[in-house]
């Protein structure tokens, strides 16, 4: 089972930095140069200075001779006891919807994925492992959180962590999306056993930050031995939080021409029924019914709703898959346009060729529109007992099948790996 720890955390002297607020940063994969620049001017010690670190000579040896020097000048410090680290994110949705997260931040065992440890939800691409995995070798700490999930069905967790954020917290930042995050270091001997003896009875599910976990173990067993090396941060969700929400991720495509339009059509007219609809309504709407996509052709700014016309074509698809897995669009669009149609290969997929993603129906349309995309696939939001079933079975889901919304900032603390 999981095995779940409090930790020393190595975090901002929040009067030396004058709070989270000019420190702390979106993941650095949402980042581009324009953004780091920014955060950057805002303050010189803005996490971004070592997660995404930029330089002349190696990157690498610059994040960690920063860290170095901040440790020395006492801009971030190191706890002398272990905490576990409430967290409550207050945040409006894609949606429109107003929602309150709650989670924990603690250090994680690096176990091998499988059942009743950690298991991954989707796939993942070569390139971010290589560049994380030598950030973690050149600083030796976990710089950002990896996002999971448990399943707590009574709500023991959090509901031993909440006499503990009634008060003031240890600090928080209002990100640029509006979301505001607020941070407690929880120190309570009590507390603490109940938080990670109930999570000793249950799996975790990563949401978000396979890249990082998956370097964590390559890591682990580059040092060997035991440590804290064998740990990895992350920030824990309950799979019954009330503001635990999953929205869509949208799919682009490029390089069409003449030809690949035509196989495209082909096997859309082959399989789906054609509903013409507003292009502000593309986004699939949840229910029990046929499985539908939204599709948007940037020739003659065509929009349709895509309605599968029967069943047996997903199944004989994706035969050799489990039942929960055919139940998702994302995979139903791999196995019969990217691959079926247009000949795409799992290569073709984790390197971008002829394939984008857009977080937003909004930033699809645009794309789609400023001819930047020859067209796009309107995809619906995987409810979560669905991420957890096909998880269950042992599946991996396409990449970018699920976007968890907010995303946890980097910069709240970090965990040296260099002792136990």
């Amino acid at each position: 089972m999981a095995s779940v720890r409090p930790l020393r955390a190595l975090h901002y002297d929040l009067a030396r930095t004058g709070g989270l607020q000019v420190v702390a940063a979106p993941p650095y994969d949402v980042i581009d140069d324009e953004d780091r620049a920014a955060l950057l001017a805002g303050s010189p010690y803005n996490v971004v200075e070592i997660d995404l670190p930029r330089a002349d000579g190696d990157p690498y040896s610059h994040a960690a001779a920063a860290l170095a020097a901040w440790r020395e000048e006492g801009i971030v410090v190191r706890d002398t006891a272990p905490a576990i680290w409430a967290l409550e994110q207050d945040y409006t949705g894609p949606d429109g919807g107003s929602y309150r997260r709650h989670g924990f931040l603690a250090r994680v065992r690096v176990e091998d994925y499988g059942p009743g440890r950690i298991r991954p939800h989707e796939r993942t691409h070569p390139g971010p492992k290589e560049d994380r995995l030598r950030l973690t070798r050149a600083t030796r700490a976990n710089l950002s959180p990896i996002f999971s999930l448990y399943d707590d069905p009574g709500n023991t967790a959090w509901s031993a962590l909440q006499p503990h954020v009634e008060g003031a917290p240890w600090d928080e930042v209002t990100d640029g999306d509006g979301t505001t995050h607020r941070v407690w270091r929880v120190a309570d001997q009590q507390t603490i056993a109940a938080v990670t003896d109930t999570l000793a009875a249950t799996e975790l599910l990563i949401a978000d930050g396979h890249h990082r976990y998956e370097t964590a173990r390559v890591y682990a067993e580059e040092v060997g031995g035991e440590g804290g090396h064998r740990f990895v941060l992350m920030c824990l969700v309950a799979l019954q939080d009330p503001g635990l929400t999953i929205f869509p991720t949208h799919r682009l495509l490029s390089g069409l021409g003449d030809d690949g339009r035509e196989r495209l059509y082909e096997a859309l007219r082959r399989d789906w029924h054609f509903q013409p609809i507003d292009p502000e309504d593309l986004e699939p709407v949840a229910g029990d019914g046929p499985l539908q996509i939204g599709f948007l052709d940037g020739r003659d700014s065509h929009a349709a709703m895509l309605t599968i016309k029967d069943r047996s074509i997903i199944d004989a698809a994706l035969a050799d898959k489990p039942a929960a897995y055919r139940e998702l669009d994302t995979a139903v669009l791999e196995a019969l346009v990217l691959k079926g149609a247009l000949g795409m290969t799992e290569d073709d997929i984790s390197h971008f060729r002829g394939l984008a993603y857009a977080r937003s129906a909004s930033e699809a349309r645009d794309q789609v529109a400023s001819g930047n995309a020859d067209a796009a696939f309107f995809m619906g939001a995987t409810p979560v007992p669905r991420v957890r079933a096909v998880a269950a079975a042992g599946e991996t889901m396409p990449p970018k099948s699920t976007y968890f919304y907010p995303k946890v900032l980097t910069g709240l603390l970090f965990n040296p790996l260099d002792d136990a």
